[in-house]
């Protein structure tokens, strides 16, 4: 089991409007999101990013919304619905050891790893089911809250991307964040 999973009630705070005063999401992910495209989101939570991101993608885009947790999940198709995107977004429960992803082969524009890969059991398995996911050309915005991961374990993120296929390619700075871009080859 990861490290640390963030408890599901927390997800209320995580989702809460007063969040936006400090992130942004269409900010943030307007430099990799377009209309059409199909994003992974391992992590999702009741949908901080989810959200704005389905509406980013328009009608003929798609989110894939992967948790763990089945009440993360709950929550997020009750207020995708309630914010009327529900049919851009695939909500899936995790196994402990797989995304369960083998589906999306090579069919994937985006992912967004925002603050969850320091929760998952194995970040090398993560990365080598998101590469494979991934289209050529595809990228990947990684960040790991600075209060949780230290930058060695960052560090090691990072090179098991590398292995998994994936380049670094630039590192924006996100506040109170550790971040990368990533693509694939």
């Amino acid at each position: 089991m990861a490290e640390r999973v963030c408890p599901w009630w927390i997800g209320y705070l995580l989702a809460s409007p007063m969040r936006r005063w400090s992130q942004k999401p269409e900010e943030l992910l307007a430099p990799y999101l377009r209309e059409g495209m199909t994003v992974l989101e391992p992590g999702p939570g009741m949908g901080f990013f989810t959200l704005p991101m389905s509406r980013m993608v328009g009608p003929a885009g798609r989110i894939v919304a992967i948790d763990i947790q089945a009440k993360m999940l709950e929550s997020l198709r009750r207020r995708a619905s309630k914010a009327g995107t529900s049919e851009r977004i695939d909500t899936r429960l995790a196994q402990p050891d797989s995304l369960g992803i083998g589906d999306l082969k090579g069919g994937v524009d985006f992912v967004l790893a925002f603050a969850v890969a320091h929760e998952l059991p194995s970040p090398a398995v993560f990365f080598r089911e998101a590469a494979a996911a991934m289209k050529p050309g595809a990228t990947m915005l990684l960040a790991e809250p600075v209060g949780h991961v230290k930058p060695e374990k960052f560090q090691a993120e990072l090179q098991a991307a590398r292995e998994a296929g994936l380049a670094v390619t630039a590192q924006p700075a996100i506040r109170k964040y550790l971040a990368a871009v990533l693509k694939t080859n």
